[in-house]
């Protein structure tokens, strides 16, 4: 699959063509950091790209924060940009192969890069990465494209029955401080994992 492939994603980045790249951390997610008071906690970012997120939540004071991505091209500006990151948690992989225990992963524009039939083998891999009573938390696209993704779009209700297979679904509802261009198409879900 094409849009797997760690060229596809450099090329995107290369060229310029990352429309998912707002230029900073997305409201929604600074929002539910900002939340937190136990920083100590461990946080991955998968699918991080330029890790604006990522960087917002280690200016906060989460060190344990570790982001991830296919292509090396935006983990290297993140690099550039924020030279006192650890570079023992930047992860240049597939996601799919990553292995760690987390307390909380971060959801931005990372599902809905996925091919659909990918969905189900996403929500095994959150559930196995999240220590018990850890948290998948973010923004999901929740309107349909009329183009062939990637993105690809879905539905609340496709959401909560795929997901409450695996999580106890804690929050799923409209995103209200998404950033304009996207007011109205976004939910945003917080997934407990009860796995014990």
């Amino acid at each position: 699959m094409a849009f797997l492939d760690k060229d596809y994603w450099t090329k995107r980045y290369a060229t310029g063509k990352t429309g998912w790249d707002i230029g900073y951390a997305s409201p929604p997610l600074v929002q539910y950091l900002d939340q937190i008071q136990n920083k100590t906690i461990e946080v991955l970012v998968p699918g991080a790209g330029s890790g604006f997120e990522a960087a917002y939540a280690w200016d906060a004071g989460f060190k344990n924060i570790h982001l991830l991505d296919f292509s090396n091209v935006p983990l290297l500006r993140f690099k550039a940009s924020n030279p006192n990151f650890p570079l023992t948690q930047i992860h240049q992989q597939n996601f799919f192969d990553h292995e760690g225990s987390y307390d909380l992963i971060l959801e931005q524009t990372f599902f809905c890069a996925l091919d659909l039939s990918l969905r189900t083998t996403y929500a095994l891999k959150m559930q196995s990465l999240l220590k018990p009573g850890g948290k998948l938390a973010g923004v999901w696209f929740a309107r349909e494209f009329d183009f062939d993704g990637p993105p690809f779009g879905g539905k609340i209700g496709e959401y909560k029955q795929l997901f409450e297979k695996y999580f106890e679904v804690k929050m799923i509802s409209p995103c209200y401080n998404s950033i304009p261009e996207r007011l109205g198409s976004e939910v945003f879900m917080i997934l407990e994992n009860s796995k014990i």
